[in-house]
Protein backbone atom coordinates (compact mmCIF):
# COMPACT_ATOMS: atom_id res chain seq x y z
CA UNK A 1 0.00 0.00 0.00
CA UNK A 2 2.71 2.31 1.02
CA UNK A 3 4.40 1.80 -2.39
CA UNK A 4 1.23 2.84 -4.60
CA UNK A 5 0.67 5.76 -2.27
CA UNK A 6 4.62 6.68 -3.27
CA UNK A 7 4.05 6.03 -6.82
CA UNK A 8 1.12 7.98 -6.95
CA UNK A 9 2.32 10.72 -5.43
CA UNK A 10 5.29 10.82 -8.13
CA UNK A 11 2.68 10.59 -10.83
CA UNK A 12 0.83 13.75 -8.83
CA UNK A 13 3.86 15.76 -8.27
CA UNK A 14 4.99 15.10 -11.97
CA UNK A 15 1.82 16.33 -13.44
CA UNK A 16 1.93 19.18 -11.27
CA UNK A 17 5.23 20.62 -12.37
CA UNK A 18 4.56 20.22 -16.14
CA UNK A 19 1.49 22.10 -15.71
CA UNK A 20 3.85 25.03 -14.65
CA UNK A 21 4.63 26.45 -18.12
CA UNK A 22 8.14 27.81 -16.32
CA UNK A 23 8.88 24.68 -15.06
CA UNK A 24 7.63 23.20 -18.91
CA UNK A 25 10.12 25.51 -20.54
CA UNK A 26 13.32 24.48 -18.50
CA UNK A 27 12.76 21.16 -19.29
CA UNK A 28 12.15 21.73 -23.34
CA UNK A 29 15.03 24.09 -23.52
CA UNK A 30 17.15 20.97 -22.73
CA UNK A 31 15.86 18.91 -25.33
CA UNK A 32 18.03 18.42 -28.30
CA UNK A 33 15.72 19.42 -31.63
CA UNK A 34 15.64 15.93 -33.29
CA UNK A 35 13.77 14.99 -29.40
CA UNK A 36 11.50 18.16 -29.12
CA UNK A 37 9.50 17.89 -32.31
CA UNK A 38 8.30 14.59 -31.57
CA UNK A 39 6.70 16.07 -28.18
CA UNK A 40 4.43 17.56 -30.27
CA UNK A 41 2.04 14.87 -30.26
CA UNK A 42 2.34 14.63 -26.63
CA UNK A 43 -1.07 17.01 -26.40
CA UNK A 44 -2.88 20.15 -27.52
CA UNK A 45 -1.04 22.03 -25.17
CA UNK A 46 2.53 20.97 -25.33
CA UNK A 47 2.02 21.53 -29.45
CA UNK A 48 1.09 25.09 -28.85
CA UNK A 49 3.50 25.68 -26.46
CA UNK A 50 6.82 24.22 -28.65
CA UNK A 51 5.41 26.09 -31.70
CA UNK A 52 5.32 29.15 -30.07
CA UNK A 53 7.31 32.19 -31.24
CA UNK A 54 8.33 32.93 -27.20
CA UNK A 55 9.83 29.75 -26.71
CA UNK A 56 11.59 29.42 -30.36
CA UNK A 57 13.25 32.29 -29.45
CA UNK A 58 14.81 30.89 -26.26
CA UNK A 59 15.00 27.76 -27.45
CA UNK A 60 17.42 28.57 -30.82
CA UNK A 61 19.52 30.86 -28.40
CA UNK A 62 20.90 27.54 -27.39
CA UNK A 63 20.31 25.33 -30.48
CA UNK A 64 20.78 25.85 -33.89
CA UNK A 65 17.78 25.80 -36.16
CA UNK A 66 17.78 22.98 -38.74
CA UNK A 67 16.99 23.93 -41.98
CA UNK A 68 15.42 21.42 -45.29
CA UNK A 69 16.34 22.08 -48.47
CA UNK A 70 13.32 21.96 -50.58
CA UNK A 71 14.97 22.71 -54.04
CA UNK A 72 17.01 24.90 -56.50
CA UNK A 73 15.01 28.20 -57.62
CA UNK A 74 16.25 28.92 -60.99
CA UNK A 75 16.05 33.08 -62.42
CA UNK A 76 17.48 33.52 -65.72
CA UNK A 77 19.73 36.60 -65.74
CA UNK A 78 18.70 37.25 -69.76
CA UNK A 79 15.50 38.04 -68.30
CA UNK A 80 16.37 41.12 -65.90
CA UNK A 81 16.08 44.51 -66.45
CA UNK A 82 15.16 43.81 -69.95
CA UNK A 83 14.76 46.45 -72.08
CA UNK A 84 12.02 47.15 -75.33
CA UNK A 85 14.26 45.01 -77.35
CA UNK A 86 15.62 42.80 -74.82
CA UNK A 87 15.20 38.45 -74.73
CA UNK A 88 11.62 37.68 -73.71
CA UNK A 89 10.56 35.24 -71.57
CA UNK A 90 8.71 32.35 -73.45
CA UNK A 91 4.83 32.21 -72.59
CA UNK A 92 5.47 28.27 -72.24
CA UNK A 93 8.60 28.78 -69.74
CA UNK A 94 7.90 29.39 -66.16
CA UNK A 95 8.81 32.77 -64.20
CA UNK A 96 9.80 30.93 -61.28
CA UNK A 97 11.13 27.43 -62.09
CA UNK A 98 11.43 25.39 -58.89
CA UNK A 99 13.96 22.04 -58.82
CA UNK A 100 11.55 20.41 -56.28
CA UNK A 101 14.11 17.51 -54.24
CA UNK A 102 10.81 16.56 -51.84
CA UNK A 103 7.16 16.21 -51.14
CA UNK A 104 7.18 19.72 -49.89
CA UNK A 105 8.86 20.98 -52.87
CA UNK A 106 6.61 18.77 -55.18
CA UNK A 107 3.50 20.45 -53.50
CA UNK A 108 5.24 24.36 -53.42
CA UNK A 109 5.92 23.71 -57.63
CA UNK A 110 2.43 22.06 -58.68
CA UNK A 111 0.06 23.96 -56.43
CA UNK A 112 1.37 27.01 -59.16
CA UNK A 113 1.16 29.55 -55.84
CA UNK A 114 4.05 31.48 -57.28
CA UNK A 115 3.16 32.04 -60.24
CA UNK A 116 1.75 35.29 -59.28
CA UNK A 117 4.80 36.79 -57.97
CA UNK A 118 7.37 37.36 -60.91
CA UNK A 119 10.87 36.26 -60.92
CA UNK A 120 12.49 34.77 -58.18
CA UNK A 121 15.05 37.37 -56.10
CA UNK A 122 16.58 35.87 -52.95
CA UNK A 123 15.38 33.98 -50.00
CA UNK A 124 16.23 34.48 -46.87
CA UNK A 125 15.39 32.18 -43.43
CA UNK A 126 12.51 30.54 -45.18
CA UNK A 127 10.87 33.78 -46.74
CA UNK A 128 11.13 34.43 -50.61
CA UNK A 129 11.40 37.67 -52.30
CA UNK A 130 10.06 37.59 -55.65
CA UNK A 131 8.85 40.53 -58.33
CA UNK A 132 9.81 42.19 -61.35
CA UNK A 133 12.18 45.06 -61.37
CA UNK A 134 12.40 47.71 -60.94
CA UNK A 135 8.28 48.29 -59.43
CA UNK A 136 6.72 44.86 -58.02
CA UNK A 137 7.82 43.18 -55.55
CA UNK A 138 6.12 40.01 -53.30
CA UNK A 139 7.46 38.26 -49.48
CA UNK A 140 5.91 35.09 -49.41
CA UNK A 141 5.98 33.30 -46.11
CA UNK A 142 6.54 29.33 -46.15
CA UNK A 143 4.97 29.18 -42.64
CA UNK A 144 1.48 30.98 -42.93
CA UNK A 145 1.23 30.30 -46.95
CA UNK A 146 0.65 33.97 -47.42
CA UNK A 147 2.69 36.78 -49.19
CA UNK A 148 2.55 40.42 -48.54
CA UNK A 149 3.15 43.02 -51.71
CA UNK A 150 5.47 45.47 -51.19
CA UNK A 151 4.67 48.87 -51.80
CA UNK A 152 6.18 50.65 -54.85
CA UNK A 153 9.77 51.57 -54.51
CA UNK A 154 9.98 55.81 -54.54
CA UNK A 155 13.15 56.00 -56.78
CA UNK A 156 13.93 54.43 -60.11
CA UNK A 157 17.16 52.63 -60.39
CA UNK A 158 17.55 51.28 -63.87
CA UNK A 159 20.58 49.39 -63.08
CA UNK A 160 20.10 47.99 -59.27
CA UNK A 161 21.74 45.08 -56.93
CA UNK A 162 20.18 43.73 -54.11
CA UNK A 163 19.89 42.75 -50.93
CA UNK A 164 17.40 40.78 -48.35
CA UNK A 165 17.47 40.24 -44.40
CA UNK A 166 15.29 38.33 -42.38
CA UNK A 167 15.40 37.53 -38.93
CA UNK A 168 16.80 34.41 -37.42
CA UNK A 169 13.73 32.54 -35.83
CA UNK A 170 10.52 31.35 -37.59
CA UNK A 171 7.65 32.77 -36.91
CA UNK A 172 3.95 33.84 -38.46
CA UNK A 173 5.03 37.75 -38.09
CA UNK A 174 8.68 37.58 -39.95
CA UNK A 175 10.26 41.17 -39.78
CA UNK A 176 12.24 41.83 -42.71
CA UNK A 177 14.27 44.07 -44.63
CA UNK A 178 14.72 44.72 -48.66
CA UNK A 179 17.65 47.21 -49.80
CA UNK A 180 17.80 48.10 -53.48
CA UNK A 181 21.26 49.86 -54.37
CA UNK A 182 21.92 52.05 -57.13
CA UNK A 183 24.79 50.61 -59.86
CA UNK A 184 25.73 53.33 -61.83
CA UNK A 185 26.25 55.80 -59.40
CA UNK A 186 28.17 59.50 -59.06
CA UNK A 187 32.01 60.08 -58.67
CA UNK A 188 34.62 62.14 -58.22
CA UNK A 189 37.88 62.21 -57.60
CA UNK A 190 38.36 61.49 -54.02
CA UNK A 191 34.79 59.74 -52.88
CA UNK A 192 31.76 58.58 -54.82
CA UNK A 193 28.29 57.93 -53.63
CA UNK A 194 25.85 54.92 -54.13
CA UNK A 195 22.02 55.43 -53.71
CA UNK A 196 20.39 52.89 -51.70
CA UNK A 197 16.68 52.50 -50.62
CA UNK A 198 15.94 50.31 -47.98
CA UNK A 199 12.25 48.41 -47.14
CA UNK A 200 11.59 47.89 -43.33
CA UNK A 201 8.58 45.34 -42.45
CA UNK A 202 8.22 47.21 -39.38
CA UNK A 203 7.48 50.42 -40.95
CA UNK A 204 5.96 49.37 -44.27
CA UNK A 205 7.95 52.54 -45.93
CA UNK A 206 10.93 53.14 -47.73
CA UNK A 207 13.85 54.94 -46.85
CA UNK A 208 16.37 56.43 -49.29
CA UNK A 209 19.95 57.21 -48.36
CA UNK A 210 23.45 57.45 -50.12
CA UNK A 211 26.92 55.70 -49.12
CA UNK A 212 30.46 56.54 -49.40
CA UNK A 213 32.63 54.13 -50.42
CA UNK A 214 36.20 53.95 -52.28
CA UNK A 215 36.50 55.64 -55.94
CA UNK A 216 37.72 52.11 -57.22
CA UNK A 217 34.56 50.32 -55.90
CA UNK A 218 31.68 49.45 -58.89
CA UNK A 219 29.07 47.12 -57.92
CA UNK A 220 27.93 44.55 -60.12
CA UNK A 221 24.61 45.20 -62.18
CA UNK A 222 21.46 42.78 -61.03
CA UNK A 223 23.50 40.70 -58.35
CA UNK A 224 21.46 39.62 -55.44
CA UNK A 225 23.67 40.19 -51.73
CA UNK A 226 25.05 37.37 -49.46
CA UNK A 227 24.11 38.65 -45.85
CA UNK A 228 26.02 36.48 -42.77
CA UNK A 229 25.13 38.13 -39.75
CA UNK A 230 23.02 41.08 -40.75
CA UNK A 231 25.84 42.26 -42.79
CA UNK A 232 25.41 42.62 -47.06
CA UNK A 233 28.52 41.41 -49.79
CA UNK A 234 27.48 42.28 -53.19
CA UNK A 235 29.96 41.33 -55.90
CA UNK A 236 32.09 44.61 -57.32
CA UNK A 237 34.27 45.04 -60.36
CA UNK A 238 37.95 43.87 -60.38
CA UNK A 239 37.78 40.99 -57.93
CA UNK A 240 36.30 42.92 -55.02
CA UNK A 241 33.38 42.65 -52.85
CA UNK A 242 31.18 45.66 -51.63
CA UNK A 243 30.25 45.55 -47.94
CA UNK A 244 27.68 47.24 -45.79
CA UNK A 245 26.46 46.86 -42.09
CA UNK A 246 22.85 48.42 -41.73
CA UNK A 247 23.35 47.75 -38.13
CA UNK A 248 26.18 49.84 -37.61
CA UNK A 249 24.72 53.03 -38.33
CA UNK A 250 27.62 54.17 -40.66
CA UNK A 251 26.64 55.16 -44.12
CA UNK A 252 29.50 53.23 -45.95
CA UNK A 253 30.62 50.48 -48.21
CA UNK A 254 34.00 48.89 -47.30
CA UNK A 255 35.72 46.41 -49.53
CA UNK A 256 37.21 43.04 -49.48
CA UNK A 257 39.45 41.68 -52.14
CA UNK A 258 38.61 38.32 -53.53
CA UNK A 259 41.27 35.77 -53.23
CA UNK A 260 43.68 35.08 -56.29
CA UNK A 261 44.33 36.40 -59.01
CA UNK A 262 42.18 35.55 -61.97
CA UNK A 263 38.15 36.66 -61.78
CA UNK A 264 36.26 33.32 -62.40
CA UNK A 265 33.23 33.18 -63.93
CA UNK A 266 32.06 30.42 -61.56
CA UNK A 267 31.71 31.94 -58.03
CA UNK A 268 29.31 31.56 -55.14
CA UNK A 269 29.16 33.13 -52.02
CA UNK A 270 27.94 31.84 -48.71
CA UNK A 271 27.81 31.56 -44.90
CA UNK A 272 30.26 28.73 -43.25
CA UNK A 273 29.16 26.58 -40.39
CA UNK A 274 30.99 28.81 -37.66
CA UNK A 275 29.32 31.94 -38.92
CA UNK A 276 32.14 33.25 -41.49
CA UNK A 277 32.03 34.73 -45.03
CA UNK A 278 33.28 31.80 -47.61
CA UNK A 279 34.25 31.95 -51.03
CA UNK A 280 34.10 29.29 -53.73
CA UNK A 281 35.38 29.31 -57.05
CA UNK A 282 36.06 26.28 -59.75
CA UNK A 283 37.80 26.32 -63.16
CA UNK A 284 38.26 23.25 -65.91
CA UNK A 285 40.44 21.61 -63.22
CA UNK A 286 39.05 21.97 -59.81
CA UNK A 287 37.76 24.14 -57.34
CA UNK A 288 39.21 25.86 -53.78
CA UNK A 289 36.69 27.02 -51.12
CA UNK A 290 38.18 29.96 -49.05
CA UNK A 291 36.79 31.81 -45.33
CA UNK A 292 37.01 35.25 -44.44
CA UNK A 293 38.78 35.08 -40.79
CA UNK A 294 36.45 36.92 -37.96
CA UNK A 295 39.39 39.62 -37.86
CA UNK A 296 39.28 40.63 -41.05
CA UNK A 297 35.12 40.27 -41.52
CA UNK A 298 35.27 42.49 -38.45
CA UNK A 299 37.00 45.35 -39.77
CA UNK A 300 35.83 48.30 -41.72
CA UNK A 301 38.06 50.08 -44.31
CA UNK A 302 38.00 54.31 -44.77
CA UNK A 303 36.93 55.72 -47.88
CA UNK A 304 40.53 56.11 -48.57
CA UNK A 305 41.12 52.60 -48.12
CA UNK A 306 42.10 49.76 -51.07
CA UNK A 307 39.95 47.59 -49.16
CA UNK A 308 40.60 44.26 -47.50
CA UNK A 309 44.30 42.09 -48.28
CA UNK A 310 44.51 38.98 -49.89
CA UNK A 311 45.72 37.68 -46.43
CA UNK A 312 42.25 38.01 -45.15
CA UNK A 313 40.97 34.57 -46.44
CA UNK A 314 42.13 31.13 -45.58
CA UNK A 315 42.39 27.84 -47.81
CA UNK A 316 40.45 25.51 -46.51
CA UNK A 317 39.30 23.05 -49.55
CA UNK A 318 41.11 22.52 -52.58
CA UNK A 319 39.05 19.74 -55.08
CA UNK A 320 40.80 18.25 -58.14
CA UNK A 321 37.63 17.17 -60.13
CA UNK A 322 39.46 14.51 -62.53
CA UNK A 323 40.36 12.80 -58.85
CA UNK A 324 37.17 13.38 -57.58
CA UNK A 325 35.53 11.05 -60.61
CA UNK A 326 37.68 8.66 -60.14
CA UNK A 327 36.58 8.05 -56.73
CA UNK A 328 33.41 7.85 -57.64
CA UNK A 329 33.11 5.48 -60.79
CA UNK A 330 29.86 4.84 -60.63
CA UNK A 331 28.23 8.02 -60.53
CA UNK A 332 30.85 9.34 -63.18
CA UNK A 333 29.65 6.15 -65.32
CA UNK A 334 26.13 6.79 -64.84
CA UNK A 335 25.84 10.43 -66.01
CA UNK A 336 28.45 10.55 -68.18
CA UNK A 337 30.19 13.56 -66.68
CA UNK A 338 33.19 12.81 -68.48
CA UNK A 339 32.24 14.50 -71.84
CA UNK A 340 30.65 17.29 -69.29
CA UNK A 341 32.42 20.08 -67.57
CA UNK A 342 31.96 20.22 -63.71
CA UNK A 343 31.07 23.46 -62.27
CA UNK A 344 30.68 25.00 -58.65
CA UNK A 345 26.52 25.24 -58.71
CA UNK A 346 26.05 26.67 -54.67
CA UNK A 347 26.96 26.50 -51.30
CA UNK A 348 24.93 24.65 -48.83
CA UNK A 349 22.68 26.44 -46.15
CA UNK A 350 25.61 27.23 -43.51
CA UNK A 351 27.58 24.27 -44.27
CA UNK A 352 31.67 24.40 -45.12
CA UNK A 353 31.96 20.68 -45.90
CA UNK A 354 29.33 20.35 -48.65
CA UNK A 355 29.13 22.19 -51.93
CA UNK A 356 26.70 21.49 -54.84
CA UNK A 357 28.16 21.44 -58.01
CA UNK A 358 26.78 20.42 -61.89
CA UNK A 359 27.44 18.49 -65.04
CA UNK A 360 25.76 19.22 -67.57
CA UNK A 361 21.76 19.17 -66.12
CA UNK A 362 22.94 16.85 -63.54
CA UNK A 363 23.39 18.02 -59.62
CA UNK A 364 25.28 16.82 -57.22
CA UNK A 365 26.53 16.95 -53.68
CA UNK A 366 30.15 16.57 -53.18
CA UNK A 367 31.54 16.06 -49.49
CA UNK A 368 35.05 17.78 -49.41
CA UNK A 369 36.65 15.67 -46.87
CA UNK A 370 36.06 12.41 -48.24
CA UNK A 371 35.33 13.40 -51.47
CA UNK A 372 32.15 11.90 -51.95
CA UNK A 373 29.50 12.44 -54.29
CA UNK A 374 26.05 12.29 -53.83
CA UNK A 375 23.65 12.65 -56.91
CA UNK A 376 20.53 15.41 -56.01
CA UNK A 377 17.24 13.92 -57.54
CA UNK A 378 14.66 16.79 -58.54
CA UNK A 379 11.53 17.03 -60.71
CA UNK A 380 12.09 19.08 -63.87
CA UNK A 381 15.20 17.42 -65.53
CA UNK A 382 12.88 17.80 -68.47
CA UNK A 383 12.85 21.66 -68.35
CA UNK A 384 14.68 23.92 -70.99
CA UNK A 385 17.46 25.85 -68.72
CA UNK A 386 19.83 27.99 -69.70
CA UNK A 387 22.31 27.05 -67.09
CA UNK A 388 24.95 29.52 -68.27
CA UNK A 389 23.00 32.30 -68.26
CA UNK A 390 21.10 31.39 -65.28
CA UNK A 391 21.31 31.75 -61.44
CA UNK A 392 20.34 28.39 -59.72
CA UNK A 393 20.14 29.52 -55.68
CA UNK A 394 18.71 26.30 -53.39
CA UNK A 395 15.76 27.44 -51.42
CA UNK A 396 16.09 25.90 -47.49
CA UNK A 397 13.22 26.74 -45.04
CA UNK A 398 13.23 26.54 -41.40
CA UNK A 399 12.65 22.99 -39.84
CA UNK A 400 10.38 24.31 -36.78
CA UNK A 401 7.24 22.57 -36.31
CA UNK A 402 4.29 25.17 -36.69
CA UNK A 403 0.48 25.28 -35.35
CA UNK A 404 -2.66 27.07 -36.39
CA UNK A 405 -3.14 27.28 -32.56
CA UNK A 406 -0.22 29.54 -31.74
CA UNK A 407 -1.47 33.10 -31.03
CA UNK A 408 0.39 36.15 -31.40
CA UNK A 409 2.64 37.39 -28.81
CA UNK A 410 1.73 34.83 -26.40
CA UNK A 411 4.05 34.95 -23.13
CA UNK A 412 5.37 31.18 -22.01
CA UNK A 413 5.12 32.62 -18.18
Amino acid sequence: MKKKKKTRSCIYDANAALSSDDILCEILLRVPPETVFKLIIVSKRWLHFICSPVFCQHYLKRWPLAFRMLGFFVCNNLYLGRGQNGVRRPRTEPAMPLLSTCKEGDDLKFSKILNQFGYFIDSSNGLLLCGRHPKRYFVWNPITKQHYKIPKPRVYFEDLCMAFLAEDHPSVDMCYKVIRAKCDFSANEEMKTVPIETFNSKTSTWNFSTLSCAPTLSLCSWSVATVVKGVVHWYAAQRNLAVYDPQSGERHLSSIKLPGSIDFEEHVLGESFDGRLQYGWSCKAGLEIWVLEKEEAGHATSPSDGGYPDKGWKLRYRLNFKTMWKKNPTSMTKFCTRDKETQILSFLHRNSRSVCIRSGPDIFIVHLLNQKVEVVLYNGRGSSISWDFSRVAPYFRPDWPHSSLCLRGKSIA
